[in-house]
């Protein structure tokens, strides 16, 4: 059966545009919503169970995990993905970094920022690290499902090509972010680039839209008109898009809905602190492992290890820190510490009634 793309991905990444690059995206939209439910998840533990954390500090704590995941989420990327806006290539100016407008988080980053995060606020307020560590684990994959969400809406991180000739997939999506990658140099990219060119030209909402030269001018602009609703040069540019897998919502179901539900299972009563954050990342690693032999490698670096090996940066990264976690979940285990935590009420209840008897 032949592939079926029925869908050209046209959302706007503005929730709401008054100029150009402003004010407010999806994008930042789901980040806050993303800690919002983190506070009402690590509150639910501290309220039904067995926590040393008051619920009237849980808002203090997020804001604190916040400012660590922004922070570590913006560094990793420049780090693992980007170096050169570390000035570490060719001297660089190094505030790239802060051109966060320009996209670029790195989730690996981000956790490690959470990490560092937790423990100061552990240290600060003389709360068990671990536990801290726990919570953190807890909250993180609601944020992760949307910010997987809002990588679909602004149409980034987009899927591997659907094989020609496959079972038909009718949720395949036609991404045209995918034009701002297309090379004139490569023939496959500028036999596309040829069939756009010789059609969009004339179209005065394009021409008029041109902020760089060349292709990449044409590029943008035609795809600001396809995020604008333009149908016309939709009908145009849809038949020559690639159909890709939609991996973003793949990810968002794995490292989001899956997870949770994972930890939820798991921290339905009372365990020794570090557990969780242990089993947290042992299983994001693995289901992100997964979703990336959906996940186009990202460009900047796809000549690079993937090429050679067929393993992406995330993959990599993935291993250890899955790696990571079943040192962390045998050395927590073992240590001589009272169960803590616990999202049913009932189960965390009766545990911690049962260690206060014995």
């Amino acid at each position: 059966m032949p592939t079926l793309a029925i869908y050209l991905h046209n959302l706007n990444p503005y929730a709401i545009k008054l100029w150009e690059g402003g004010p407010i995206r999806w994008y930042g939209l789901s980040y806050l919503l993303a800690f919002f439910l983190g506070y009402l998840v690590i509150r639910r533990v501290t309220r039904v169970g067995v926590s040393t954390l008051k619920p009237e500090h849980v808002g203090d704590l997020v804001i604190t995990l916040a400012l660590g995941v922004v922070i570590g989420g913006r560094v990793g990327y420049c780090l693992f993905y980007q170096p050169r806006l570390l000035g570490l290539i060719d001297h660089a100016p190094y505030w790239g970094v802060l051109a966060m407008n320009e996209g670029g988080m790195a989730s690996h980053g981000g956790m490690i920022g959470g990490i560092v995060a937790s423990w100061w606020y552990a240290r600060r307020h003389k709360h068990s690290w671990p536990f801290i560590l726990d919570l953190f684990a807890f909250g993180a994959p609601l944020g992760l499902f949307f910010g997987r969400i809002a990588n679909f809406v602004n149409g980034e991180l987009y899927g591997r090509p659907v094989p020609d000739g496959s079972v038909a997939m009718n949720w395949a999506v036609r991404f045209p972010q995918e034009m701002l990658h297309w090379n004139p140099n490569v023939p496959a990219d500028n036999l596309k680039i040829e069939a756009v060119s010789g059609a969009i030209p004339f179209l005065p909402e394009i021409k008029a839209g041109y902020v760089f030269s060349g292709w990449e001018g044409q590029a943008m602009a035609t795809l600001r008109a396809i995020q604008e609703g333009n149908a016309e040069v939709s009908r145009i540019v849809g038949p020559v898009l690639t159909p890709r897998h939609p991996s973003q919502l793949y990810e968002a179901l794995l490292e989001g809905l899956v997870l949770f539900a994972v930890l939820c299972w798991l921290w339905r009563r009372p365990m020794k602190p570090g557990v969780i954050g242990g089993a947290f990342c042992v299983t994001y690693g693995l289901v992100r492992i997964l979703g990336e032999c959906f996940r186009t490698p990202d460009f900047i670096i796809a000549d690079q290890e993937f090429a050679a090996l067929g393993v992406t940066r995330g993959q990599w990264l993935s291993a250890l820190l899955c790696l990571a976690g079943v040192v962390m979940i045998l050395a927590f285990r073992r240590r001589n510490v009272e169960p803590m935590g616990g999202f049913c009420g009932k189960a965390a209840n009766a545990v911690s009634v049962e260690s206060k008897r014995s």
